[in-house]
């Protein structure tokens, strides 16, 4: 029987009776909050592994908590499942640049939402061993998977978490040209539900942060992008 700790997030009370009680028959370990402020103290306090987020909360909504879980060194690597009534395709990307590593939307099925959940937790353990894998260099650019830290000419550059992973796909083989497709598959898993205008986004959205080092990211007509060799 699976021990895994889920932290749920939601301030409507009969949805988290309803996801406390299919999680807790399946064997793992539940928390339930319903304010923002519960969530990241759960979430510090006793880490989980893997947060079931809604999106409209009290305070301090879903998207807010995903950045700060994301940008905490204590509770980055913690996998989040977005869970929301809205279903626009700009709240889709705004998880995706803020880290969410899944997302479903309202109402759902128990049964889908626990194969969702038995799905991220097998691909997060299986991403743990090529994340902790050497440092990687391309001329100015050094990317050290384990601390989750990109030097640029030695100056360290703040990246969200997909568009970490996003880099670290790319840089890790110069001049191979990927498709949008293949990099959807290699951030956040082949049943994530994204389109491939999002990964535009989040290309264009490094560029800018990497400055001139954003041309490194080129641009394969046709195909996708690669980073150059």
């Amino acid at each position: 029987m699976t021990r895994e700790r889920i932290l749920v997030v939601d301030d409507e009370e009969d949805l988290l009776e309803l996801v406390n009680y299919n999680l807790t028959k399946e064997g793992y370990r539940v928390q339930c909050v319903s304010t923002g402020e519960a969530a990241l103290a759960a979430a510090r306090e006793n880490l989980p592994d893997l947060v079931v987020l809604d999106l409209l909360l009290p305070s301090i909504d879903g998207l807010e908590i995903c950045r700060l879980l994301k940008a905490d060194s204590r509770t980055s690597h913690i996998p989040v499942l977005m869970l929301t009534a809205k279903s626009e395709e700009s709240d889709v990307v705004t998880g995706l640049e803020l880290g969410a590593d899944d997302y479903m939307t309202k109402p759902f099925s128990p049964r889908v939402l626990l194969a969702r959940i038995r799905s991220l937790l097998r691909r997060v353990k299986s991403k743990d061993s090529a994340d902790n894998q050497g440092t990687i260099q391309v001329r100015e650019v050094v990317i050290h998977p384990g601390r989750h830290e990109v030097l640029l000419s030695g100056q360290p550059v703040e990246l969200t978490y997909t568009e970490f992973r996003l880099l670290h796909f790319l840089a890790r083989k110069p001049g191979w040209a990927f498709t949008r497709a293949q990099i959807v598959d290699a951030v956040k898993g082949e049943d994530y539900p994204v389109t491939e205008r999002s990964v535009d986004v989040q290309v264009a959205g490094l560029r800018k942060k990497m400055g001139e080092f954003g041309q490194y990211i080129e641009t394969v007509r046709g195909v996708g992008y690669r980073f150059r060799e």
